[in-house]
């Protein structure tokens, strides 16, 4: 399950648009074990030759949501007689926690070998995150337009159903895979390292990862990217990095897109800027419109200088 709101991520789904090959990426059989922790025989998979293997029956968060519910559903009755029922919830609670820092703990685990992966092919891999409607896409459809030519960009496209996104962005030049997460509301990074045995971006490239519209569950699932870039739209409200602080304080850019609005809403950039300091002091700010492409360039300057970086950490 999803440690913040309990998704169960059924009906994931990966499909290489410029191929057309789709599969399910699918939870494991009902019963599966969940007992053990991560290491040898967990089902984490590996990288080789470019293509990532899964070892075993790689269990999916989702079958660890069913199983809990089924026994706090068999066990959440009342207890009248006895004090056990306190026991039973105090257990299933414990259990909870211990099962949502597994899921994390392997997520963990299968983004470090991304970020090694990515690293060994000098590539950035950069997670945007947003509220649904902030431009996330249309940013994308700018910068590959504006980029084309200049290095070679491949996105992971997820969105929960549909490929309308995907399809925007393989129309505007890049190759893309789209990953559909069903009921789950999250990408996390084992759709990312199945992702990239279709996408095979090449040695010194760009790779954008749009995750699904949503500022809670992103935040606590690392994908094994080079940073966090969340972009927060003027037509939202100024107070949003307080809303959602463990986002705001998870991402090393922000990006103000819809700059071009301004003049026609009750927004305040100062206010917005503060808040954004307030959760999170070391995050880099821009004032973008993807739209008109107003400050794109310095999107574009802070890319090059992330690319640096990630070029030095490869050879150390």
């Amino acid at each position: 399950m999803c440690a913040s709101c309990g998704c169960q991520g059924q009906g994931t789904t990966m499909t290489n648009l410029q191929t057309g090959a789709s599969a399910e990426i699918a939870p494991p059989p009902h019963g599966a074990d969940h007992s053990h922790g991560v290491g040898e025989g967990d089902g984490l998979g590996h990288f080789h030759d470019g293509h990532y293997h899964v070892h075993g029956d790689a269990h999916h968060h989702a079958h660890g949501r069913d199983h809990v519910h089924e026994h706090e559903h068999e066990h959440g009755h009342a207890h009248p007689h006895d004090d056990s029922h306190h026991d039973h919830v105090h257990e299933h609670a414990h259990r909870r926690v211990e099962m949502e820092a597994r899921i994390l703990a392997k997520n963990d685990a299968i983004a470090a070998k991304c970020r090694a992966w990515f690293a060994g092919r000098e590539i950035l891999a950069l997670n945007l995150v947003s509220s649904p409607g902030a431009g996330k896409t249309t940013l994308l459809e700018r910068a590959i337009s504006d980029l084309s030519g200049e290095l070679p960009l491949f996105v992971i496209e997820g969105d929960q159903a549909t490929s309308n996104d995907g399809e925007r962005i393989r129309a505007a030049g890049a190759p893309v895979v789209q990953v559909n997460t069903g009921t789950g509301c999250h990408l996390d990074a084992e759709m990312i390292a199945r992702a990239l045995t279709e996408l095979k971006p090449s040695v010194g490239s760009l790779v954008f990862i749009e995750n699904v519209g949503n500022l809670v569950c992103p935040a606590l699932f690392d994908l094994g990217e080079h940073a966090k870039a969340v972009i927060f739209s003027t037509t939202e409200g100024e107070d949003k990095p307080l809303k959602y602080p463990h986002m705001f304080s998870a991402a090393k850019l922000v990006i103000f897109n819809k700059i071009d609005l301004l003049p026609h809403l009750d927004f305040s950039m100062e206010r917005a800027r503060d808040n954004i300091r307030r959760v999170n002091p070391d995050a880099e700010i821009l004032e973008v419109s993807a739209r008109d492409g107003a400050g794109m360039s310095t999107f574009y300057q802070w890319i090059v200088a992330q690319r640096t970086v990630a070029e030095r950490l490869s050879v150390i």
